[in-house]
């Protein structure tokens, strides 16, 4: 099969069109694949009529190399969270993440040893999957160097300094779409944790989209579980937290839905030696960014869903919100 056979689905061809560099992206990348599968000697492994696994921002395709070995071949639509990712991965050495074989950063394309991709941590029972991912979080929690492989990767302090300034403005022009207790303990969180309260002695490589779909299984006969496509940045381990409540909230218990969800913030928390309640704020804070980014892209279920996770938190489930069963699946 040659790349120029291979369709790309609805979603990943929407999502393009969303990213400034998408539209070009979507008219090269098959041109882009012939070129690397050339240039390190690959072969599509892909039978005719399959589709290739895609993620929200890339296309992902089966190959074999030279020397026999499975990988795949990961083609990403240029972004800026992107940029990072092989240095990312790079710095793990395949610790807790997937392996980088090689490299094209300017041009996003990445060969990656290659897992099971139709399987995932979403597979597992929600009870079992705290210690998989604690650790996890255990061998990517490396402490920053000064080397060229840091400098693309950004902070986390500094993103706290921006929400300082970025969410009142956004909460008031959107119309103040939530209560302003709510944005007032984030932006608290942001304060305290930001570049004036950095704990910079406890700085580590996070993988800041951590969740589920992201750990897969690797193809070494004991179904070791490993990160993929992460979003990397420098800063309190406990940022890395959040994405594992947001999804999966179908999962918890129907009885006491928040108070399962604030267990399952200690589990988690527990299982990968964070703290507790920095986890749970930064939780607070990445959920509050989230439903302000959802409110003003007309996404209101979302941003629902966002808001739910974060005052359920700290205990005050806001009012006039869909019951947990109606919430919109991330």
């Amino acid at each position: 099969m040659d790349p120029g056979d291979i369709e790309l689905p609805d979603s990943l061809v929407r999502n393009a069109f969303n990213l400034q560099a998408g539209p070009a992206w979507k008219h090269s990348w098959q041109e882009t694949a012939r070129q690397h599968l050339l240039r390190w000697e690959l072969v599509l492994d892909l039978p005719s009529g399959a589709k290739p696994w895609t993620g929200a921002c890339a296309v992902v395709l089966p190959v074999v190399c030279s020397d026999g070995v499975p990988a795949v071949l990961k083609i990403t639509i240029p972004h800026d969270e992107a940029l990072p990712e092989p240095d990312a991965l790079t710095l793990w050495d395949g610790q807790g993440a997937v392996a980088l074989l090689e490299s094209s950063k300017d041009q996003y394309v990445l060969l990656l040893e290659r897992l099971d991709g139709d399987a995932s941590l979403f597979d597992v029972p929600l009870e079992e999957t705290a210690g998989i991912w604690g650790s996890l979080m255990r061998q990517l929690s490396i402490p920053p160097g000064a080397g060229p492989l840091w400098k693309d990767i950004p902070s986390v302090a500094e993103q706290a300094e921006q929400w300082t300034d970025t969410m009142p403005a956004d909460w008031e022009s959107l119309g103040r779409p939530f209560d302003r207790w709510l944005l007032e303990y984030a932006l608290e969180v942001c304060q305290v944790h930001g570049a004036v309260g950095r704990r910079s002695n406890r700085d580590v490589l996070v993988h800041s989209d951590l969740h589920y779909l992201n750990i897969l299984p690797r193809l070494d006969g004991h179904r070791t579980f490993t990160a993929i496509d992460p979003k990397p940045v420098v800063g309190d381990a406990e940022f890395a937290l959040a994405p594992m409540l947001w999804n999966r909230i179908h999962d918890l218990s129907p009885g006491d839905p928040s108070g399962h969800l604030r267990e399952r913030c200690s589990d988690l928390a527990f299982a990968a030696g964070l703290d507790a309640m920095l986890a749970r704020d930064w939780s607070v804070v990445r959920e509050v960014a989230n439903a302000l980014w959802y409110v003003r892209d007309g996404m209101p279920e979302d941003a629902h869903r966002s808001l739910w996770v974060a005052s359920s938190l700290l205990r005050r489930t806001l009012p006039n919100l869909p019951s947990v069963s109606d919430l919109l699946r991330p």
